[in-house]
């Protein structure tokens, strides 16, 4: 796969791409397959006279690879833990939010090739294209120097947050989470409705809604559904406090 050269005249984004190579300790024989794991679709949608080709191509076969290691040393240093459990702590490694704190960890952020609006809306810090450059450059280690040398990145980066996970309980995905706890408190299981969606086809926000016994308790917008609901349900659980009072009331009043 080789990226239009005109992308890149830049020489100094070819020297900054292979000064993080080498922080990272890859031996690189292909940067291409570096550099086009920085270019985000928005890139390509306003320059496509420029390069018709993202990141998104790379992320394609990305689990393959992460979960393929991340399974089996979980199998091997986790001799006694049941499948479900392993299974749980498998999506918690390689969950987007786990995986936006790693490209945060290596400064991804610095090299990411985006159009100039959505650099100045901040999406630089978006924690979803954070994740998806990880998928795509690990993808971008496997095409160049196979398996070996993803897994040692997989190590060093990624399996190694599981030390943190563990110990701040953050193995439940957020939607299990909130059900857990509203099935516990007040027997009854959130559910999701997307009010909306709008925009183009390649840069849609849709807006969801958590509902407990068809009210309404907390409200979210992104440009995934999944993510769009995993926000939705992870801040009505870090604010239970506020919304359950009211709920309580709301249902005895409607007793």
């Amino acid at each position: 796969m080789v990226v239009s050269k005109s992308l890149y005249e830049d020489e100094r984004f070819i020297f900054k791409v292979n000064k993080l190579l080498k922080e990272l300790w890859i031996e690189a024989k292909n940067i291409n397959h570096y550099l086009l794991s920085f270019v985000h679709r928005s890139f390509v949608n306003e320059k496509a006279d420029v390069s018709d080709q993202h990141n998104e191509r790379l992320e394609f076969l990305w689990d393959a690879v992460l979960e393929l290691v991340v399974t089996s040393h979980l199998y091997n240093d986790f001799p006694k833990k049941p499948e479900g459990e392993l299974t749980d702590i498998r999506s918690s490694l390689v969950r987007w939010r786990n995986l936006a704190i790693v490209a945060k960890k290596v400064n991804f952020p610095d090299y990411l090739i985006l159009w100039k609006w959505e650099d100045q809306w901040g999406w630089r810090e978006n924690n979803y294209i954070l994740a998806n450059t990880v998928e795509a450059f690990l993808w971008a280690i496997y095409l160049d120097l196979w398996y070996s040398e993803a897994e040692k990145f997989i190590i060093k980066h990624i399996y190694s947050t599981l030390e943190d996970i563990l110990k701040n309980n953050l193995i439940k995905d957020p939607k299990s989470l909130l059900q857990e706890y509203t099935q516990a408190d007040i027997c009854i299981t959130p559910s999701y409705n997307v009010l909306s969606e709008t925009g183009p086809d390649h840069d849609k926000t849709f807006v969801v809604w958590v509902y407990l016994d068809e009210k309404m308790i907390w409200e979210w917008k992104w440009s995934s559904k999944k993510k769009a609901q995993e926000d939705a349900a992870l801040n009505a659980y870090n604010t239970r406090n506020e919304w359950e009072k009211n709920f309580k009331k709301f249902s005895e009043n409607n007793k």
